[in-house]
């Protein structure tokens, strides 16, 4: 825990004064009929995932740490931006592959929007009005394609790293196809949405597919290292099964 709070702390000094074209839609952005939109998209997901957090907490109160902690990591890992020059804007890890294995889905997109709203109130770094289509991108499409991706490989037979290296490249990939796909329908124009779409998209991949085979690395790492170290865990979360452990 004392590391995590060390890491916040460096990463609020180190980003407070951060511009705001970042990779998370940035305030004004997003027309006001598409912010609404979004917000009404995530919505349900979010109530979803407080409703299964306070069910959750009434059979297992000591969940709330690990919600924590796993929280403050998603919010670490999504504040080192990488510089896109192409687009004008930045790149950076997701992180919420790693709370949807763990948590579920839902849970993670509740700390997801925990992490985009304080980045966007302390650090310029996203949106209030944006929150909903950030939340979109990195909370849902992020959690759920790498939620499916790591339950995908380990039916395949895959091994925990290179499930969770899967899971994790996909979620970041997601991730930056819903910013594509918002920026597209909300700013195309007169010109044809899947040619801006693809645009935008693919100004993202020169740093966005190093990250997220980065991304991949860290996720795997990660579960292999709780299932050596703590595998109690992984079994109380039901990542893994007692035989495998």
């Amino acid at each position: 825990m004392r590391r995590v709070r060390v890491l916040s702390l460096l990463s609020l000094a180190l980003f407070w004064a951060s511009p705001a074209f970042a990779m998370h839609i940035s305030e004004g952005i997003l027309p006001l009929n598409w912010a609404l939109f979004w917000g009404g998209v995530v919505l349900p997901f979010v109530a979803f995932g407080i409703w299964r957090i306070r069910q959750w907490r009434k059979t297992d109160p000591a969940i709330f740490p690990l919600i924590a902690l796993f929280g403050a990591a998603v919010f670490v890992f999504s504040c080192f931006p990488i510089p896109v020059p192409i687009a004008g804007s930045t790149s950076h890890p997701a992180g919420t592959a790693l709370t949807a294995i763990l948590l579920g889905p839902s849970v993670s997109v509740v700390i997801a929007l925990v992490a985009l709203l304080l980045q966007a109130l302390f650090l310029a770094h996203g949106g209030l009005t944006t929150l909903g289509g950030n939340l979109f991108s990195m909370g849902l499409l992020g959690s759920f394609c790498g939620m499916a991706a790591f339950w995908v490989g380990r039916k395949m037979g895959l091994r925990l790293f290179w499930s969770g290296f899967v899971a994790g490249m996909i979620s970041d990939l997601a991730t930056y196809f819903g910013t594509a796909l918002q920026l597209a329908l909300a700013l195309h124009g007169d010109e044809s949405i899947v040619a801006v779409f693809t645009r935008i998209y693919l100004a993202f991949m020169p740093t966005q597919i190093p990250l997220s085979l980065l991304e991949g690395v860290v996720i795997g790492g990660l579960l292999v290292y709780i299932e050596r170290h703590r595998p109690d865990i992984l079994l109380k979360l039901k990542v893994i099964r007692q035989e495998r452990s």
